[in-house]
């Protein structure tokens, strides 16, 4: 039987390094943010996590330096051998540890990047890795072109590692079908792929439907519109899940949980309790109708990308 927990990833975006975009870090974290202080809670969200029956984690290059905690972890816990981990790359983490970094990461999908970060990921994490997947696929991307380079992903492939990709933007369903296409020796290259879709920005669930139809595993990221789910900038919305009985953050993550095609949707906690609460959600039923309902917010792919783009490093 498939549990809330069953479809619950935890996402280490928001606890690899010091910033990142996601409202209420502040008061979750406060000034607790030297590296030790970062490392020491990762290791207790992956138990919350780990505790609570989540299998599935992902982390990436740019997420500062979440290989090396999620490395640690995985070390200091030999009997831990059911975790699937997933990473990425494709962006650098140029932020130097600094709050207040003008850049915090550079996208690169050139082919010395993939070899030269694919390098780093074995470094910290060994054998451990399951899926590797390129960060932020977009229509402009060279990985969906660049010969030697999906060359060098299929002998990744071939190597017993999944090969996937990440989406962001506001064309994340013409990334997605296109990518789901490449073949390599005549076989998929790309078997899981991860994509934002919330109750804000769900454009690309068709594409995401045809995906999984493909037999790719799927992976939403951003379930709670990087926190604007979770205060509620809508009357409306904030309405909907009212007259539902159920908290807004729990409704959204529900949402994501409840789409047939979802394979896992990512928390992306910086507490235990935080997780705790997205593996309860994930256990809600909602109806097509229910999640409707909750659709009264969504905005204009391209606003909400706009507005993504805006949001200030906390």
């Amino acid at each position: 039987m498939i549990t809330g927990a069953d479809r619950v990833g935890l996402g280490l975006a928001a606890l690899g390094r010091p910033a990142y975009i996601t409202s209420g870090r502040g008061q979750d974290l406060g000034g607790h943010r030297s590296v030790e202080q970062m490392r020491e809670r990762t290791a207790e969200v992956l138990d919350a996590a780990y505790a609570a029956g989540v299998r599935y984690v992902d982390c990436a290059r740019s997420y500062g330096v979440s290989e090396s905690f999620l490395a640690s972890w995985l070390a200091s816990r030999p009997g831990v051998s059911d975790v699937t981990v997933a990473s990425k790359w494709g962006y650098r983490y140029v932020g130097d540890w600094e709050m207040t970094a003008e850049t915090h990461e550079r996208k690169d999908h050139s082919l010395a990047a993939f070899q030269e970060q694919w390098a780093a990921t074995q470094h910290e994490l060994g054998s451990h890795v399951d899926v590797y997947q390129v960060h932020s696929l977009t229509p402009d991307s060279p990985a969906l072109t660049d010969e030697p380079l999906l060359d060098a992903l299929a002998a990744l492939r071939d190597n017993g590692v999944r090969v996937g990709f990440s989406t962001s933007g506001p064309r994340q369903g013409d990334v997605v079908r296109q990518a789901i296409t490449i073949t390599r020796g005549g076989d998929p290259l790309f078997r899981v792929v991860q994509s934002t879709w919330n109750l804000l920005e769900p454009s690309v669930g068709p594409a995401l439907q045809e995906a999984a139809d493909a037999g790719v595993h799927v992976v939403v990221k951003e379930a709670l519109a990087n926190g604007r789910l979770v205060d509620g900038d809508s009357p409306e919305l904030q309405g909907a899940a009212t007259d539902l009985g159920i908290p807004l953050h729990q409704a959204a993550f529900a949402a994501v949980a409840a789409q047939p095609w979802l394979g896992h949707v990512l928390s992306g906690a910086v507490t235990g309790s935080q997780v705790e609460e997205n593996v309860a959600a994930a256990s809600i039923p909602l109806s097509p109708s229910q999640i409707d309902t909750l659709m009264v917010a969504k905005e204009d792919p391209r606003e909400y990308w706009a507005a993504r783009s805006q949001r200030a490093w906390a």
